[in-house]
């Protein structure tokens, strides 16, 4: 089952580099890395002489993730591969993650399936940077999401807490789901819709043990009010494909800090800011 590494990238070049470090490091060495550089030139220099597959696709902000995860996916079947893993150029992947993902998706062949592993969301980097030969002493995966033991898969029920950052589907699975929604650009919502799209198809998720990733630190807001726009356009779009709001917990972060409200009338959150423009008085908002 050839297996292609899928990474979409703009600005975080030295994030990349440690990623391929880290692949260099796989005890199964992937036989694809497709990089898409979305508007970046110097990440497109940096790839070639990094050995990974260089994609370019025009962009601009907000920057159009879920197309460019689909146009890393068609090259990547185009060269071959039957086996895609997704991994943001934030992550660094533990030597197992590749063979891992490789040996659920052999036992699971049969089966539509979404194949996600812990991730570690790492504290910031010693000087000189992360040591990936130690990496794994800093395993603590998020803890809102499964942590399998050794080399078990569990099976999940909750897509909501199906997330991008890692996860693996073999080229028939990716067919059948049509991919990411296109309709979202920026940050949020995009990876939701696709686990949605995954269930409404009958796929499952599954958890597998020993697939680690580790998300490299960079400054965040909590909420990220830098992606506030992007989030609330496009936790909108999903709202109005799947009937309920995603992101609740930013959404209501956002609306403690006044940021955003929502209108009974129109059943809609808005920036603050566009309410008072069209006039809404303070009782018609419920932040």
């Amino acid at each position: 089952m050839k297996t292609a590494v899928i990474t979409v990238a703009a600005r975080r070049l030295a994030h990349l580099r440690a990623q391929c470090a880290g692949l260099a490091r796989s005890e199964r060495a992937p036989d694809d890395h497709i990089v898409v550089a979305m508007g970046d030139t110097r990440v497109a220099e940096a790839t070639v002489e990094l050995g990974a597959h260089s994609v370019w696709m025009a962009a601009r902000n907000p920057l159009p993730l879920a197309e460019a995860r689909n146009l890393g996916a068609r090259v990547a079947m185009a060269r071959g591969a039957r086996l895609l893993v997704f991994l943001d150029v934030d992550c660094i992947p533990d030597p197992r993650l590749i063979d891992r993902y490789h040996a659920a998706a052999q036992t699971d062949s049969s089966v539509l399936a979404l194949f996600c592993g812990p991730v570690t969301y790492l504290p910031p980097p010693p000087e000189g940077g992360y040591d990936l030969a130690t990496l794994h002493r800093a395993r603590d995966p998020h803890p809102a999401r499964p942590d399998p033991a050794g080399e078990t898969v569990l099976d999940g029920e909750d897509f909501d807490l199906f997330w991008s950052l890692s996860f693996a589907v073999t080229a028939e699975t990716w067919r059948a789901t049509g991919g990411f929604c296109t309709r979202y650009r920026g940050y949020g919502g995009e990876d939701t819709d696709f686990a949605y799209k995954a269930a409404a198809i009958g796929a499952r998720l599954r958890w597998v043990g020993g697939a680690d990733a580790y998300h490299q630190h960079h400054p965040v807001s909590d909420p990220p009010v830098e992606h506030l726009t992007d989030i609330l356009t496009n936790a909108t779009l999903f709202q109005r494909r799947w009937g309920w709001w995603p992101m609740r917990g930013w959404l209501d972060g956002f609306a403690e800090a006044g940021l955003i409200a929502y209108c009974p009338d129109t059943k809609c959150w808005v920036e603050r800011h566009q309410a008072v423009q069209k006039g809404w008085r303070g009782s018609e908002l419920v932040s």
